[in-house]
């Protein structure tokens, strides 16, 4: 395992279960899970925290969880996910010019076109919750994916914007922060899952991911490694569970077993001669319930939450043709049988399941491979991420200091030795071995004193930073 990177834990605040997973790549980058913990949640409905008191305690359950699996962790910042009804997106274009036109367009260019999109007018009631480039635009040309380093005047991107309600993500924060936590970021949900189940070939390829929660479901739409569209529709399990529950006159719980066990998400693969015993209330006579009507309320609504992936998808004129990768299930409602059977009919695209272990190192437990962990496996993926591109910007800094150092003491060597070839020794003319190893220590000690002196004006250079700052 690769102790030098950091542990990033991924908590999914759901509407069924709140998920603690503590997580770090190793030597492959492969991802070695260190810790799990879960806990029921009933302080949020449709992916929204309506009981911050109850969250709390699920967040402290889900994470004693976890340190029981892994006593030597310690967790103190998170990765959140985030969800709901109040999730909107738009689509926005942003250009700056640049002043110093000669240099190379850089990472901090980009930062300026990213930042400048945090101003967007929005509702006064929504907050930004992240800009995501989709393809940039340097002067006259167009559909570039990585610009930095190339040359221009103006560089524009187009922008998917993702917002969501100010007092929503005031709740996720007061319910994280008072569980004893930091909240590193919030991601959209249904980009944490892409992360956890897609590769590369998924991004490049065309897919939809389908994320089905217990509040809601959520759809991301990708296509030529871009993100083309997200959305949050107003239907999950938890529905399900109620039409079964509100169908069949039977509690909660019972109608939430059943759907585990027996549910079809194609009425038609139900046999028409099983039923399911329910055992009465109070001395009251048992209850038969057949799996085909039970198989039909679950197809009802299934079909409905697939209707509106469809609605979607046209919307944004991805048609099948373009989906070469087909629509990805993934979250808790995906395991529901038969239900790629009924997105296939449905939508007219090739479905699959998708499962959080793409990029899971082995030696992990079996549960984290079920979809409903993607978005907490995401997450954390999500975490290294972002610290890869910081790393990364750190190591372009240095290097372009060192670079810095080193062009000046060649040009002070050469004003002072009057050749532009100081560091370059000539051949001797004879071709000796005496010479060579000459040669050969000299040109050594010349390098070894070059550096010497080269560290030593590093130094002095933040020493008298840190003068000027005192």
């Amino acid at each position: 395992m690769n102790q030098e990177a950091p542990i990033i834990v991924g908590l999914d605040i759901g509407t069924t279960k709140i998920a603690a997973i503590a997580g770090r790549k190793n030597e492959y980058g492969k991802l070695e899970i260190l810790g799990f913990g879960k806990a029921p949640s009933f302080g949020v409905q449709h992916g929204m925290v309506l009981n911050i008191d109850q969250t709390i305690k699920a967040i402290r359950q889900a994470l004693e969880n976890c340190y029981a699996s892994n006593p030597n962790l310690e967790i103190n910042e998170v990765y959140v996910g985030i969800a709901g009804h109040h999730i909107k997106s738009l689509q926005t274009r942003g250009d700056i010019v640049r002043s110093d036109t000669d240099a190379e367009i850089s990472q901090k260019d980009i930062d300026q076109l990213i930042n400048d999109q945090y101003k967007t007018v929005i509702p006064a009631s929504d907050q930004i919750i992240d800009v995501i480039p989709q393809q940039y635009i340097v002067d006259s040309l167009q559909n570039i994916t990585y610009p930095i380093g190339m040359s221009g005047v103006k560089v524009g991107a187009n922008f998917h914007i993702i917002t969501g309600d100010k007092n929503a993500i005031r709740n996720i924060n007061r319910s994280v922060e008072k569980s004893g936590l930091r909240i590193h970021d919030l991601v959209l949900q249904p980009l944490a899952s892409a992360a956890a189940v897609m590769c590369d070939l998924d991004f490049e390829a065309g897919v939809a991911i389908v994320d089905i929660g217990g509040g809601t479901t959520d759809l991301a739409v990708f296509y030529e490694g871009i993100l083309k569209h997200t959305a949050v529709i107003p239907y999950g399990g938890e529905n399900i569970t109620n039409d079964i529950k509100n169908g069949l006159g039977v509690l909660k719980t019972q109608a939430e077993q059943m759907k585990v066990q027996f549910g079809y998400a194609l009425a038609d693969e139900a046999k028409n001669n099983a039923y399911i015993t329910i055992p009465g209330l109070r001395g009251q006579n048992p209850k038969e319930i057949s799996v085909k009507n039970l198989a039909h309320i679950i197809q009802a609504r299934m079909s409905e939450i697939l209707d509106f992936v469809v609605y979607h998808l046209k919307q944004i004129g991805m048609d099948n043709k373009m989906l070469n990768g087909g629509i990805i299930l993934t979250g808790g409602g995906s395991q529901l049988k038969h239900l790629i059977q009924l997105t296939e009919y449905t939508t007219g695209v090739n479905a699959r399941i998708g499962y959080p272990n793409e990029h899971l190192a082995s030696g992990h437990i079996d549960e984290l491979t079920k979809p409903m962990y993607a978005t907490c496996v995401g997450l954390i993926l999500k975490g290294y991420n972002d610290y890869e591109n910081d790393r990364r910007a750190l190591e372009e800094n240095y290097v372009k200091i060192n670079t810095s150092f080193i062009a000046k003491e060649k040009a002070s060597n050469k004003a002072a030795t009057g050749d532009d070839d100081w560091m370059q020794e000539e051949e001797p003319a004879e071709d000796t071995a005496a010479i060579q190893a000459r040669k050969a220590n000299e040109r050594n000690a010349s390098l070894k004193s070059f550096l010497d002196r080269m560290k030593t004006k590093i130094i002095d250079m933040f020493t008298e930073e840190e003068d000027a700052k005192l």
